[in-house]
C-alpha cells in the first residue's frame, strides 16, 4: 500500500499521507509525496492541492529511528520536499487534525494555507530530542508567528491548541466542520480568484520586532539558562532563529541545517532518542503477551493520608477514577484531606488549573476512618509508615475486608512485597506500586512483581500506570528495588566522601554541574534525613557484623550525627545545611566543625578531594550496582533502569540515564575505576560479574 494517496474533488486534488499509527514522514512517506507532486503540479486540470493525514493525526514529524543516517538512494529530504512544494504555482493548503509537531509541522508551514480542526495540537518539539527543527522551521515560524512566540515555542518544545495556534497566526482558520472540506473549498477559492501563493519564507512581517530590539535574543539566553542547564539543543535553536531575523532566507535554511548537523549525531541527542524509546519500551513485558487480561479499576482506595497517601489520592483523582482515603482517626483524616485541598488550591493559585476541575477532582476523593470503606474497591494502595509489622497488619485486615478481586498494591520502597503478600490468603493479587514523592507530580511507579502476583495482576497494574500518567516500570522484589537500591550506593560514597575530605557544598556542586536538579546532601535535606536514619538503625539492627557491604561504616555517618542533633533538614530548618529562608541551602560552620571532628574520631585522615573523584565515586558504583540488579534480572533492561533515574531521581534526560551513559563513558574505564576503588576502600566496591563480562566481550550494557 502506498504511503500517500491522491483522491481528486473536483479541481482539487487532496493527498492523504498514509503511514500508521503517526503518519511519521519516513523515507517512503517523503517519497509518495515526491510522486504525487511530480504527477499533480504538471496536470492543468488540477488547479489547487490540499495535504491532510490519514487516521487520528496529519504528522508527528520525522520518523526518529532514520536520524543520523543515510536516506536510501533517490529519496528526497524534507527540507528540499518542503521548499519545492512551497514554491508552486498553484494553492497548496494544509487541513490538520490531530497533531502536527516537528518535521509534519514543518510540512504545514511550507504550504501557502493552513486550516485546523478543532482539538488539534501543533508544536516543533525537536528540542525534546537533542535537536532543532530542521526543515526549515526555525526560519518559517519566526515568520509567521513572530521572532518572541517561536523562541518560546521551539526551545521548550511546547505543543500548543489550535485557537492559540490561530492567535499566533500559525494557521488561518479553525474548521468548524469537516476539515478537509473547508481545505478544498479554500484551495478551489484561492485557484478561482488568481490569489498568489502566501509563501512563509518570503514573509518578513513577524520579524520586524526582533530587528528592532537588538538585546532580545541575549535576554532571552538568560531566561532559559536554568531549564537548558547543561544542554547544547536549546542554544542552537535560539542561533537558529536570530539567524531568520538577520539573514536571508535561503542563507538562514543552510545554517539551520549546519547546526542540525551537528546536534543529530551528537551524545546529547543520542541519549534522548535513547530515552524516548525506552518510555515505549518499558511497557513491553516479554513473558506478558499483550492478550493478558487486565482487571477493570473503577475505584480506588488509600490507606494512609498522610504526605505519600494524600500524594497517591490526588493521583487517581486527577485520572478520574473515585479514590476514598483511610486514615486511622478523623483528626487525621481532616488534616490529610486539607493538605489535598491545599495542594489544589495551590495549582489554581498559579494558574495551572481551573477552579472547577479542582472542584471535580476534590469530589472525587473521600475520607473514612474505616476499613469497610474500601470493601468494594478495585485496587487498595496502602500508604503507612515503613515498617513490615504495621503493613503485614493493614494486609490482613485488608484480606478480610476486599472484595475477592481486588488488587492490594503496598507503597513500599524498600521492604520485601513476597513477605506482606503472605499476610494475606490472596498473594496472587498482591504488588508492590512504589510512587515516588510527591507521588501527585512525579512520573515514576516501580510496579513490583511479586513472587507469586499473577499476570493479570501485574498486567492491571502496568495498564493502570498509563491511566495515571506515570512511567511504570516493572521490577522484581530486593531490598530497595531498583531506585532505592542504587541510591544507598549514590549516598554512602558521597557520605564517605565528606569523611574524607569533602564538603557537603562541593559535592552537591559537582553532582548538580552534570546534570542533576540537586546534590545528595540538598536531596537528603529535602527528602528528611530522619527518613534514611531509621532504616538504617532498622536494617543495622537486623544486619550481621562483617558483611562487606560498607554499610558497617556507613552507620557512623555524619547524618546520623545531625539527626540526633534534630537536623532532619529543610522541615526543621537545619540539615546539612542551614535554611534561613526555609529553602535555599547555605553552607553551615557547625556541620563543617561536626564533620572534621567525625573524621578525626573514625580516624580517617581528611585530604583534598577532586571534582573527578566526587563524580566517579558518586556515579560509577551506582551504574555498577546497576549492572548487578540486571544479571539478578530485577530489572528487565537497562534501558528500564535509565528510566527509574531519569523521572525517579532526575538524572540528566540529556545523558540517557546512568546505564546509557555509562556506555558513552566506557564500561572498561568504569570497571578499572571500580577495581581501583577495591583496592582502596574495600570488597563492597568490586565491579560488578556482569560489568566484567561485558568488558571482557566489548559490549555495552545495550547489548545485554
Amino acid at each position: 500500500m502506498s504511503a500517500t494517496q491522491i483522491e481528486r474533488r473536483g479541481p482539487v486534488a487532496v493527498v492523504r499521507l498514509v503511514n500508521p499509527p503517526v503518519n511519521g514522514l519516513g523515507s517512503a512517506v517523503r517519497s509518495g509525496l515526491e510522486a504525487a507532486f511530480n504527477q499533480l503540479l504538471p496536470d492543468d486540470s488540477v488547479a489547487g492541492i490540499v495535504i491532510t493525514g490519514d487516521g487520528r493525526m496529519f504528522s508527528a514529524g520525522a520518523d526518529i529511528r532514520e536520524f543520523g543516517r543515510t536516506p536510501p538512494p533517490g529519496v528526497p529530504n524534507l527540507p528540499e520536499l518542503i521548499d519545492w512544494l512551497e514554491e508552486s504555482s498553484k494553492p497548496v493548503v494544509a487541513a490538520i487534525h490531530g497533531v502536527a509537531a516537528g518535521g509534519g509541522l514543518e510540512l504545514a508551514l511550507g504550504c501557502h494555507y493552513r486550516i485546523v480542526a478543532p482539538k488539534t495540537r501543533l508544536g516543533l518539539p525537536e528540542v525534546t530530542l537533542g535537536i532543532l527543527p530542521g526543515a526549515g522551521g526555525t526560519q518559517r515560524l519566526p515568520r509567521v508567528a513572530g521572532v518572541e512566540a517561536a523562541l518560546e515555542l521551539i526551545v521548550s518544545g511546547r505543543l500548543v491548541s489550535e485557537r492559540e495556534a490561530l492567535k499566533l497566526g500559525i494557521v488561518d482558520q479553525v474548521a468548524e466542520g469537516d476539515v478537509v472540506a473547508a481545505a478544498v473549498a479554500k484551495a478551489a477559492e484561492l485557484a478561482a480568484t488568481g490569489t498568489p501563493p502566501r509563501r512563509s519564507s518570503e514573509r518578513d512581517e513577524g520579524l520586524a520586532a526582533a530587528r528592532a530590539d537588538p538585546g532580545l535574543f541575549d535576554r532571552f539566553r538568560r531566561s532559559m539558562a536554568k531549564r537548558a542547564r547543561g544542554m547544547n539543543a536549546p542554544y542552537a535553536c535560539v542561533r537558529c532563529i536570530e539567524a531568520a531575523v538577520r539573514l536571508p532566507f535561503a542563507e538562514g535554511r543552510h545554517f539551520e541545517h549546519q547546526e542540525f548537523r551537528k546536534l543529530v549525531g551528537a551524545v546529547e541527542a543520542q541519549a534522548m532518542r535513547h530515552a524516548f524509546f525506552a518510555e515505549r519500551e518499558v511497557a513491553k513485558i516479554p513473558d506478558l503477551p499483550d492478550s493478558t487480561p487486565t482487571r477493570p479499576i473503577a475505584a480506588a482506595g488509600v490507606i494512609g493520608c498522610g504526605t505519600m497517601g494524600g500524594g497517591i489520592a490526588m493521583v487517581f483523582a486527577n485520572a478520574g477514577i473515585p479514590v476514598t482515603v483511610v486514615e486511622s482517626d478523623a483528626g487525621a483524616l481532616d488534616a490529610g484531606l486539607e493538605k489535598i485541598r491545599a495542594n489544589y488550591q495551590a495549582t489554581v493559585d498559579k494558574g495551572r488549573l481551573a477552579q472547577d476541575a479542582m472542584d471535580e477532582r476534590m469530589a472525587l476523593i473521600a475520607g473514612a476512618t474505616g476499613f469497610d470503606a474500601v470493601a468494594d474497591a478495585d485496587i487498595v494502595v496502602e500508604a503507612v509508615f515503613e515498617e513490615m509489622p504495621v503493613k503485614k497488619q493493614v494486609f490482613g485486615i485488608l484480606d478480610r475486608t476486599c472484595r475477592p478481586g481486588a488488587i492490594l498494591a503496598t507503597n513500599t520502597s524498600t521492604l520485601d512485597v513476597d513477605e506482606i503478600a503472605a499476610a494475606t490468603g490472596r498473594p496472587e493479587s498482591v504488588i508492590g506500586t512504589h510512587f515516588f514523592s510527591p507521588a501527585n507530580v512525579m512520573r515514576l511507579l516501580e510496579v513490583v512483581r511479586g513472587a507469586k502476583s499473577s499476570p493479570e495482576t501485574v498486567a492491571t497494574a502496568m495498564a493502570l500506570s498509563k491511566t495515571l500518567g506515570k512511567i511504570g516500570v516493572l521490577v522484581g522484589v530486593c531490598d530497595g528495588f531498583v531506585g532505592n537500591r542504587m541510591l544507598h550506593q549514590y549516598l554512602r560514597e558521597a557520605a564517605f566522601l565528606v569523611e574524607e575530605g569533602a564538603l557537603p557544598q562541593d559535592v552537591d556542586r559537582v553532582i548538580y554541574d552534570f546534570g542533576f536538579p540537586m546534590g545528595p546532601f540538598a536531596m537528603s535535606d529535602l527528602a528528611g534525613n530522619d527518613i534514611g536514619w531509621r532504616i538504617r538503625k532498622a536494617k543495622m539492627a537486623e544486619r550481621p557484623a562483617g558483611t562487606g557491604s560498607g554499610d558497617e561504616r556507613y552507620s557512623g555517618t555524619i547524618s546520623d550525627r545531625l539527626c540526633e542533633r534534630g537536623r532532619f533538614g529543610q522541615k526543621t530548618g537545619a540539615g546539612w545545611y542551614r535554611y534561613e529562608d526555609g529553602r535555599t541551602p547555605l553552607p553551615d560552620p557547625e556541620v563543617e566543625s561536626l564533620i572534621v571532628e567525625t573524621s578525626k574520631a573514625l580516624g580517617i585522615g581528611r585530604r583534598p578531594v577532586s571534582d573527578r573523584e566526587i563524580l566517579e565515586r558518586c556515579l560509577y558504583p551506582l551504574v555498577n550496582e546497576g549492572a548487578r540488579i540486571l544479571d539478578e534480572g530485577i530489572a528487565l533492561r537497562s534501558s528500564d533502569i535509565d528510566m527509574v533515574w531519569i523521572h525517579g531521581y532526575g538524572f540528566p534526560r540529556y545523558r540517557g540515564g546512568p546505564m546509557f551513559w555509562a556506555d558513552t563513558v566506557g564500561l572498561d574505564a568504569i570497571a578499572a575505576a571500580m577495581r581501583g576503588f577495591q583496592a582502596v576502600h574495600g570488597d563492597w566496591m568490586a565491579p560488578a560479574p556482569l560489568l566484567e563480562k561485558l568488558v571482557a566481550e566489548g559490549k555495552g550494557f545495550e547489548d545485554f
